[in-house]
């Protein structure tokens, strides 16, 4: 019998520091996790990789795959959309491992639809101020798109209030208490302890 794995979905503005907490739980429990890679129209950033921070493909062929329905959820940012294909959701499921997705509040609402019955987590800033010197402090992006993010960012928090969509919501004021606090969150309903994981 096949052991189904658990998924989780985890949300958050860009800024909060999402990335960075998922990739200290990939690195301390090497093989629990696997990461649902998204695909998006958007050109890599420096030091992304094809395949492992997104996969990168064409608008058109982007657009072929929704409308074949071979995606989950998509939704356009910036000019660019992003996606979770229900081909990446699987090829973590069927390892056995803790699936993750991350994902924005538009696919939040569109994972709500299907019957995958994950757990949601919502990673927030300690507040607006401190996510906008985050955003600012990459410069990686134009002014234009900083502002696009913050408004996304506002939209974002505030329906992470809403209540019953999200399980948990970890503000990320200090990075190791909110790192402690995402471990308990995802170990709890996994029912096993992190400090005895291989």
């Amino acid at each position: 019998m096949q052991t189904v794995a658990k998924v989780f979905v985890i949300s958050g503005p860009s800024g909060s520091g999402k990335s960075t907490l998922l990739k200290r739980l990939f690195n301390d429990f090497p093989g629990t996790f696997g990461f649902s890679v998204s695909h998006t129209t958007r050109k890599p950033r420096p030091m992304e990789k094809n395949g492992v921070d997104y996969h990168f493909v064409t608008r058109d062929l982007m657009a072929i795959e929704i409308e074949r329905g071979n995606f989950i959820e998509s939704a356009t940012f910036s000019g660019n959309t992003y996606g979770t294909s229900i081909k990446a959701i699987k090829d973590v499921v069927e390892t056995g491992k803790v699936c993750i997705l991350d994902i924005d509040m538009q696919g939040v609402e569109a994972v709500k639809k299907t019957d995958l019955n994950p757990k949601y987590i919502f990673i927030q800033p300690p507040n607006y101020d401190a996510l906008e010197q985050r955003l600012r402090g990459r410069g990686t992006e134009h002014e234009e798109a900083v502002l696009a993010r913050l408004m996304a960012s506002k939209a974002a928090m505030a329906h992470a209030q809403i209540p019953s969509v999200y399980d948990r919501i970890i503000i990320n004021d200090d990075l190791e208490s909110a790192y402690k606090d995402l471990q308990t969150t995802i170990f709890e309903q996994q029912k096993v302890d992190p400090f005895t994981t291989p």
